[in-house]
């Protein structure tokens, strides 16, 4: 079976851990039975062990029960970097698996119902879990808005963006982050709304800063350049501009301009939002 999901960018500013939207890179998984575990990685992630202790290996252990599979894994998504690979992986492998809820058990093992709900559902998505269940819906997204994305050639793993953060926080700061995800949503929903302050937050940004201190200039540059607003995607480093899609391309030069500014080595693209997301095909 295969399963083709997109990439994800989640948090969305002030939506920590709530809001994703998936966009234009794919991961693609193929498992066949096998008589022993056989796997093979073209693309992003290629450089990890393909061995028992690979993480697809690994979920498909738990789903199936065992590992006497060939699993191809083709990825355009880059590892460690904020644009849901691990979600992605975590998606296609359990929907190739042929599990019938591969949002639910996604998310469980991986731990981001946001990435895998838009990994699932595509689009601008909101997700939560509640008595052991994702529940998760799709959001108005303007046509018009398209995604300008910073991938810094460095990486940053998520368990080290969750160590810079607090374990509580002000009720001010959290009244906050509530109203400035109400006028993010509305702006998703028509782009006419969509302002830079609606991308404001006081519970992840600013404290994952020293971990990639070219953020704020590059995020500030992203708005210069004609995005609507932009923010961190998911625990970075990549940064995310939302931007009308007739200026998309004027926005990509700025922030290539920007990131040699800043001497930051990376790539600037163009991604479009994702309206389809999880393909199984037999």
């Amino acid at each position: 079976m295969r399963a083709r999901v997109p990439a994800s960018s989640a948090n969305l500013g002030p939506g920590f851990d709530t809001l994703g939207v998936a966009l234009s890179l794919y991961t693609q998984v193929t498992i066949t039975p096998a008589d022993r575990l056989h796997l093979e990685v073209v693309g992003e992630g290629s450089g990890f062990p393909k061995n028992g202790t690979h993480f697809a290996a690994k979920l498909a252990r738990q789903v199936l029960g065992h590992d006497r599979l060939r699993i191809e894994i083709e990825s355009e998504v880059p590892v460690s970097r904020g644009l849901g690979s691990s979600a992605a992986l975590a998606v296609a492998v359990v929907a190739a698996c042929g599990h019938p809820d591969p949002l639910t058990v996604a998310a469980l093992l991986e731990g981001h119902a946001d990435n895998a709900a838009a990994c699932v559902l595509g689009g601008f998505v909101t997700a939560t879990i509640v008595d052991g269940k994702v529940v998760a819906h799709r959001l108005p997204l303007d046509p018009g808005l398209t995604f300008v994305v910073i991938i810094a050639n460095q990486s940053l793993s998520t368990k080290d963006a969750r160590l810079a953060l607090a374990e509580e926080v002000p009720l001010v700061d959290a009244t906050f982050n509530l109203g400035r995800m109400g006028a993010l949503i509305a702006g998703m929903a028509d782009h006419r709304h969509l302002r830079p302050e609606a991308f404001a937050d006081r519970l992840h940004q600013r404290q994952r800063t020293p971990l990639f201190p070219s953020a704020t200039v590059l995020l500030d540059a992203l708005v210069t350049a004609g995005a609507l607003g932009s923010c961190w995607s998911g625990a970075g480093p990549t940064l995310l501009g939302v931007c009308d899609r007739a200026a998309a391309e004027h926005v990509r030069s700025g922030a290539e301009a920007a990131m040699l500014s800043a001497g930051v080595a990376g790539r600037a693209l163009v991604l479009h939002p994702d309206p389809v997301g999880l393909v199984v095909t037999p």
